[in-house]
């Protein structure tokens, strides 16, 4: 296996480093001679250096069916790794001496200090890291097979995980692929075990999104510190936009995600309405970018880690995860956002994940292909999902309760819905029940005309959103729905006697407890879009410096 690439790709991907960016990387590493043979780095590793080759070569390889295969190669003036050098994830590749010369070893820690601070030559480098695992994501890397049925609930939940995430992998269906046999075989792995994960020789059986994180090096125990200037819990668009401009004015920040980065927005296929994307972008490409952004000034994002709690303790505020680890900031900005709500139809739970989806992504897309499937909601997110599916060759049905899509969806959708014919809407309908064997297979709804059974082999649910501000433990005032509510909302009677110690009202997007602020979905009152999730993240950064400023 090879990457294709047409020139400006490979421009874009293997660029050859000039004189002036080389003395600035050696200044900062170390020059040492490299045999043939010798190995910079091998896949599974936990980290690695940023290797320059001055001369000599080196190949890029991919352990897969007992051979390693050459997938790149790299002279003079080009440097090796890819995005984990930035993220801290484990290595899926490994770098192999081809022809003896000499290289720059610059540690990690001195290539985040370049690219932090040398802004020609992190563009350089980052451009290249992104278009790198833009080629292993299409296939070009077997380091990450995930084994299980197609059917599989737990499958789909780590084939997820790893796809939101943007980890590259290969999937491996157990119940059609003729490989499989072999290598279950070959790591002794019973069909009872499945899914498992095989990553660089090991062998992960049945492991949750968590306990493959913990591997991959994405959790929080990866990180030396445990108390940050701010702590922002949620990495949807608002969360990323307030780890961007939180880390770029110097504050020391952490971000913990409890499913995988860029949230309900990071699933869209196709996000048309945001300022500066005039031809569109999908959810998964603005979160990787906006990951990179948030990583390229100091930030550090975990995942998944689910915040259970929170309380005060020595001036800061400590957040218990799920896994019993606390981490604490001198601020807090919550951007949990919201959770799609479940249907109240018989046989729901049956289905759920072998049927039944709240994304609707390219893997789904592709479990369903060509098959009809159902979308239930009226909003944008609902729409974008429906215009997808169709156009993935699935026949597509919309159902509402209400009686226009106008209600809630932006006008640009419903006219392309109305005139898409592999599309139909069902209005004043209500899903009741759910059937079928071993996957999803029928739909029965009600109407103002009666009852209908409309074949349908994937439900896909938008119906709405709660709140996810749970693990606030009463810290913040809620709304008689459960969002948080911040400044202007708060009236004199959810101010306690801190606020009169302090001098002050709440700060903009601040809660009623001091130094905790709310952003995105899980905000009363907040815009339900992309672009004003950004700006309510972005924004609410000023209002923690005159906070902390406060503090003092």
């Amino acid at each position: 296996m090879s990457y294709r690439l047409s020139p400006a790709d490979d421009a874009g991907a293997f660029p050859t480093l000039d004189d002036s960016e080389l003395a600035v990387l050696e200044a900062l590493g170390t020059r040492r001679s490299v045999a043939v043979g010798e190995y910079l780095y091998r896949e599974g590793d936990i980290t690695y250096d940023f290797y320059v080759i001055l001369s000599g070569a080196a190949e890029i390889v991919v352990h897969s069916d007992g051979e390693e295969r050459s997938i790149a190669r790299h002279g003079p003036g080009r440097f090796l790794g890819e995005l984990n050098l930035l993220t801290g994830q484990r290595v899926y590749l490994s770098a192999r001496v081809t022809q003896s010369g000499e290289v720059i070893v610059v540690p990690r820690a001195a290539l985040q200090h370049v690219i932090a601070t040398n802004p020609s030559l992190s563009n350089t480098i980052l451009a290249s890291f992104l278009v790198r695992r833009s080629m292993l994501l299409s296939g070009a890397s077997a380091a990450i097979r995930v084994v299980g049925s197609r059917f599989s609930p737990e499958s789909l939940r780590v084939r997820e995980f790893l796809a939101r995430n943007r980890i590259p992998h290969e999937w491996l269906d157990s119940d059609h692929d003729a490989a499989v046999e072999l290598l279950l075989r070959e790591f002794s792995v019973h069909p009872g075990e499945l899914p498992v994960v095989i990553a660089s020789g090991w062998v992960l059986r049945h492991p949750t999104p968590g306990e493959l994180a913990e591997y991959l090096g994405l959790t929080i125990n990866s990180l030396p510190e445990r108390c940050f200037d701010l702590v922002v819990v949620g990495a949807g668009p608002a969360g990323l936009a307030a780890a961007v401009y939180g880390a770029s004015e110097g504050l020391r920040t952490l971000v913990v995600e409890m499913a995988a980065v860029g949230g309900q927005a990071g699933t869209s296929s196709l996000i048309e309405n945001y300022l500066g994307f005039p031809t569109g972008i999908s959810g998964g490409d603005l979160t990787q970018r906006a990951v990179v952004q948030a990583e390229k000034f100091g930030a550090h994002l975990t995942s998944p880690c689910t915040a259970s709690s929170l309380r005060e303790k020595a001036g800061h505020l400590v957040i218990r995860l799920s896994d019993g680890t606390d981490v604490a900031g001198r601020a807090v900005i919550v951007a949990s956002g919201a959770r799609y709500r479940r249907l109240a139809a018989a046989r729901l739970a049956d289905f759920e994940g072998n049927g039944v989806y709240y994304a609707a992504t390219e893997m789904e897309a592709r479990l369903c292909a060509g098959s009809p499937v159902m979308v239930a909601g009226g909003g944008n997110s609902a729409g974008q999902a429906a215009l997808f599916l169709a156009a993935a060759g699935s026949p597509t049905t919309i159902v509402i309760r209400g009686h226009d899509l106008n209600a809630n969806m932006s006008r640009y959708l419903v006219d392309r819905i109305e005139a898409d014919a592999r599309i139909n809407v069902r209005t004043n309908t209500k899903i009741v029940s759910l059937d079928g064997d071993r996957t999803l297979a029928l739909v029965r709804v009600t109407t103002v005309g009666g009852d209908a059974v409309v074949p349908c082999n994937a439900l896909f649910s938008f119906i709405g959103v709660d709140p996810a501000a749970n693990w606030l433990s009463g810290c913040a005032a809620l709304d008689e729905h459960g969002f948080v509510l911040t400044d202007r909302s708060l009236g004199e009677e959810r101010l306690d006697e801190r606020w009169e110690a302090l001098g002050r009202r709440p700060l903009p997007f601040e809660t009623s407890y001091p130094g905790l602020f709310a952003v995105g979905d899980v905000r009363a009152g907040s815009v339900k879009r992309v672009a004003a999730a950004v700006g309510e993240g972005s924004a609410s950064v000023r209002s923690v410096h005159e906070h902390l400023a406060f503090a003092r």
